[in-house]
C-alpha cells in the first residue's frame, strides 16, 4: 500500500498528496522514498497548506539528498533560503527577477556541478495577485517531437549562460553589471538530456543562449520556438498559492517559472535545493 495518497492535477504535470502528517516527512526515510517515486512518475507534487516548519523542510530534504547550503546566511535556518524581491530580506532579490522565464535550476553552475535533482518550495506569505508558479513537461515535450525531429534535435548542443538570463530582465544594464554576469562560465549542453533512467527531456529556458554551430539568430528563433512548444498549455500546470503550500519539483525534467507580481508584494517562498548527481549529457 502506497503511503501517499495522490490525486493528478493534470494528465501532463502535477499532483496532489494530501493527509501526510508533515512531522512524518522529516522523520521517516520511507516517506522520502515515496516521494522520489512520485516525483519521478508526476513531476510535481503538492501539499496543499501542508504547514511545514523551516526546521522540518530541511529534515524532510535531507531524505531526498545532499542539501545545497551554498546560499546560507540569508535565512536563520541553514538550508533555507528565501525567495522574494523584498531586499531586506534578500540581498540578492534583483537576480531573482529572472524567475519570471521559464527555465531549468543549475544550467550556469560555477563550477562543473550537476543541475540540482530537485527543488522544495514553501508559502510563508503570497502576493495578492500573480505570483503563480508554473511548471511544463520536458520529457512531454520531447515525446511530442517526430522521429525526424527526435534525431535532428538530438544532435544539437546549445550554450547556456547567466547573462542571457538577466538581460531579459535588464534592459540597459552597467558594464559593471555585464561583467559581473560574464565572470559567471558558460556551458555547454545538449539540447535532449538522456537520463541514467533512459527517459530524455530537454534543457531549454532563459539561461539557453545559442545553439553551437548556427547561425546566432536563426538559432535563438529555433529555441524560442522550442520553447513555445514544451509549454504549451496542455503540459504545464500552473500553482496558485496558498499559505503553508509546500510544492516539489523534478529539476531534471520540468521547466518552471514564476507568474510576475508586485515588487512591493511581501509574497517570500522557502526554498530548500536537494543537490543533482547526475550531469546534463
Amino acid at each position: 500500500m502506497s503511503l501517499l495518497t495522490i490525486n493528478k492535477l493534470t494528465a501532463s504535470v502535477g499532483a496532489e498528496v494530501r493527509g501526510l502528517d508533515p512531522d512524518l516527512m522529516a522523520a521517516d526515510d520511507a516517506v522520502g522514498a515515496a516521494v522520489l517515486d512520485a516525483l519521478e512518475d508526476n513531476g510535481v507534487l503538492v501539499f496543499p497548506e501542508l504547514g511545514l516548519q523551516p526546521e522540518a523542510q530541511v529534515a524532510f530534504c535531507r531524505k531526498l539528498g545532499e542539501i545545497d547550503h551554498s546560499s546560507d546566511g540569508h535565512h536563520p535556518v541553514a538550508g533555507i533560503y528565501p525567495v522574494t524581491l523584498d531586499k531586506s530580506k534578500n540581498a540578492s532579490a534583483a537576480y531573482l527577477r529572472a524567475t519570471f522565464d521559464w527555465h531549468i535550476d543549475g544550467c550556469t553552475p560555477t563550477n562543473d556541478e550537476p543541475p540540482q535533482k530537485a527543488t522544495v518550495l514553501s508559502a510563508k506569505q503570497v502576493a495578492e495577485r500573480g505570483g503563480e508558479t508554473e511548471f511544463a513537461n520536458s520529457y512531454a515535450a520531447y515525446e511530442a517531437f517526430s522521429d525526424d525531429e527526435k534525431r535532428r534535435f538530438g544532435a544539437l548542443r546549445v550554450v547556456h549562460s547567466l547573462e542571457a538570463s538577466q538581460r531579459r530582465v535588464h534592459a540597459d544594464p552597467s558594464p559593471e553589471l555585464v561583467a559581473k554576469w560574464r565572470s559567471r562560465p558558460t556551458h555547454e549542453h545538449p539540447l535532449v538530456w538522456t537520463h541514467r533512467s533512459g527517459r530524455r527531456s530537454l534543457v531549454l529556458g532563459a539561461s539557453a543562449d545559442y545553439v553551437v554551430g548556427m547561425d546566432r539568430d536563426e538559432g535563438r528563433a529555433l529555441l524560442a520556438d522550442l520553447l513555445d512548444r514544451a509549454t504549451q498549455a496542455d503540459l504545464v500546470y500552473s500553482h496558485s498559492w496558498s499559505v503553508g503550500d509546500t510544492v516539489i519539483w523534478d529539476n531534471n525534467g520540468v521547466l518552471h517559472r514564476a507568474a510576475p507580481y508586485d515588487p512591493d508584494s511581501p509574497r517570500e517562498m522557502l526554498r530548500t535545493t536537494v543537490l543533482g548527481d547526475e550531469p546534463i549529457q
